[in-house]
Parts: C-alpha cells; structure tokens; sequence
C-alpha cells in the first residue's frame, strides 16, 4: 500500500487519499465453496436423496463410490446397501465400437429417442485414461449436447483410471445408484474394443457393438471373442454416399457370425445398419434390443445372466481388497521399491521377487515379523 503523500502548506490544491482497493479475491467466498465441498452427509441423507431423483446429491454418491479413501468407501458402501433393494429393474445395455464409429453420437441419437418416448435414460461413459499422467479428458458431454440438457437423462462421465476393458473401477456400484434413483434404462459407453471388453460384457444385459460402413478388410482387426459376445451388431453412417458401403459391411457381418457357435442367450444375433447423424434406423435399432430383451426374459436367460453377474462381482471385490490389502501393507511397500530395483538391475527374477514380497504379506496376516525362510 503506498504512504500518503504529505500535505504541501503552500499549495492551493489538496490530494485525497482515496478509498483502500477491495482484494482482487473474494476470500470468504472461496472458504464457504472449501467448506461445502469439504463436508459430507451421511449415508441416509445421499440414499433420500438418491430415492427422489436428486442429481446432485447421485452425482455425490457416485464420486464417493469412485474415491479410494477409507472414509469415503466407508460411506459409499452404506449408500449402495441401502440403494440395493431399489435396484435391478432397469435394462443395461453395454456399447462398444472400433474408433471412429460414431459411438457418442449414437448414443444421443439412440438416447434421445427414448426419452422422447418417456424413458429415464442414464449414460455412464467410460473416458480413457493416460497411463503417464493418470488425467482424463471427460469429454463425453460436449458431444452429447441435446441429451446432456435434457431433464430425462443423465450423463456421468467418469475415468477408467486404467482397469481392465477400459471401465471405471466402480461403474457397477454407480450403476445401481442410478437404477435406485430411477432410471429404467441405462447405458456403459466404454473406451473401443480391445480384449478385455468382458469385463462390460459381465454388467450388462445387451452387448451392443458398432462398426462403420466400409469396414471390409478391417473386420480382420477385430477380436473374435467381441463379435461372439455381441449380443447385436450396428453398422453406424449409413448415410450419403456411404450407404452403399455401410450395406455390404451389414452383410459381411452376417455372414461372420454364421460362423459363430450359437449364442448362449438363446436368441441369433442381430445385424443392422443405421444412421445416427440423420436418425435413419434408430428406432429400429431400440426395437432390436426390446425384442431381445423380450425373449430373453421369457426363456429364463436374462435372470441367469444377472445371478451370475452378483458372482463376478463377488470376485472382482475380493480381487480388488487384496490386491489394496497387499500394495498397501507397510511392510511390503517398504520392501516394493527395493525389490522393483534389484529386478531392474536383473539381479533378481520377477518371479522370485514377487514370491518374496508375498511371503512378507503373508507372514504379516500370520502376525509374524518375520517372513519364513524358502526351500
């Protein structure tokens, strides 16, 4: 702050100290927005919440189910217990495609004809994540303009924090959030296909692949194992001067997966082509997975995907809590970084030095300081 100028006595003009400048940030603002995000409710006030359809308050629990801290979980797992009994009456659907297929502008053509036909309609879009920096973009929304306004849908973008296939480490739980909030219909946007789509395969009740017209040699580059678990198949750009290509790559697909042994389901996969850009064929595409749906339900199918569904997941959890329990042990994560060095340097084999590193978790779950002595 500058020092007033002294008064000059002799000099008819006087300067004015004027007023003390406000500070260019609103500090009290800044520390209540600190303070809200800061606290949390608790289980009872995010299932209320969640039960009358307060986005908010679901885009909260989501985020809880996502963190990693103890305290976070610990809150997360209270709120997807008592979102359980709410649960499981919506239709998932799983949506894959090679890049470039148009796959977020399917989804909003596709979307945006349900909920004009009085659907609740909630998108989980998988975003992948760097593997350097562990950032994502989260871009989902912008290309999902008309949906991502509309007052009966809802998009959450989350990122894939490099798990398996590309999908969010929770997208299960968020999943029944967004059922208990009620949403009847929702749908998994994962990253494109690779060879562990499974793993969307695994909590979903359609498995929706999209290719593009043209495609020809590059069915080559796509994996059996996804074309077998497609549960139906969209050739997208059917439109223009493409429409000619994207029928004979409608066609090719037919005759690949008569090759295929017969579907688990029941029912014969399905091949369309369509047009999100202009809307040509979409509904005929809903139709597709209503009649599958259909079917399905009736021939007892649907209700055995989804029991075994619960095992999976019963076995992902207990994949996850050890796999933390083990890389956040005190004692292994002391020896980690030692023995990451000697493997680097090739002075100890990967498989000798994760042997030993288990048999210091191991020795620790025992209660012993020591681990025991090999061969």
């Amino acid at each position: 702050m500058k020092k007033p100028r002294p008064e000059d006595k002799t000099m008819a003009l006087k300067v004015n100290e004027g007023i003390e400048q406000p500070a260019a940030v609103n500090r009290e603002a800044v520390s209540q927005l600190a303070r809200k995000r800061k606290s949390l409710h608790d289980a009872t006030a995010y299932v209320e919440g969640i039960l009358r359809g307060d986005r908010v308050l679901l885009s909260q629990a989501i985020t809880l189910v996502e963190s990693s801290l103890p305290s976070h979980q610990q809150i997360a797992q209270e709120i997807i217990q008592a979102c359980l009994p709410h649960s499981s009456k919506a239709v998932r659907i799983g949506i894959t495609g090679v890049p470039g297929a148009g796959k977020s502008t399917f989804i909003e053509a596709l979307g945006m004809h349900l909920v004009n036909n009085g659907h609740k309609l909630a998108v989980l879009t998988i975003d992948p994540s760097s593997q350097i920096s562990k950032g994502s973009i989260l871009g989902d929304k912008t290309r999902m303009e008309q949906l991502t306004t509309h007052p009966s849908a809802y998009i959450r973008p989350s990122a894939s924090a490099g798990t398996l296939g590309g999908v969010a480490r929770k997208t299960r739980e968020a999943i029944v959030l967004c059922e208990a909030a009620g949403f009847d219909t929702v749908f998994v946007e994962t990253v494109g296909v690779g060879q562990s789509e499974t793993a969307v395969h695994s909590m979903v009740d359609f498995f929706l692949l999209i290719l593009i017209g043209g495609a020809g040699d590059e069915l080559q580059g796509i994996k059996r194992g996804i074309m077998e678990m497609a549960d139906g198949i969209v050739v997208n750009k059917a439109d223009g001067d493409n429409i000619a290509r994207a029928e004979r790559a409608r066609a090719e697909c037919e005759n690949a997966i008569h090759l295929f042994p017969p579907p688990a389901s029941g029912v014969p996969t399905k091949v369309l082509s369509c047009s999100a850009l202009t809307g040509s064929n979409i509904p005929e595409v809903w139709q597709m997975i209503e009649n599958f749906i259909q079917v399905v339900r009736s021939n007892g199918f649907f209700q055995h995907k989804r029991n075994n569904q619960l095992v999976q997941t019963m076995h992902d959890a207990i994949n996850e809590s050890l796999q933390n329990s083990f890389f956040q042990h005190p004692l292994v994560s002391a020896q980690l970084s030692v023995m990451e060095h000697l493997v680097r340097n090739r002075e100890l084999s990967s498989y000798i030095a994760a042997s030993q590193l288990l048999e210091v978790w191991f020795s620790a779950l025992r209660g012993n300081n020591e681990p025991e002595k090999q061969g």
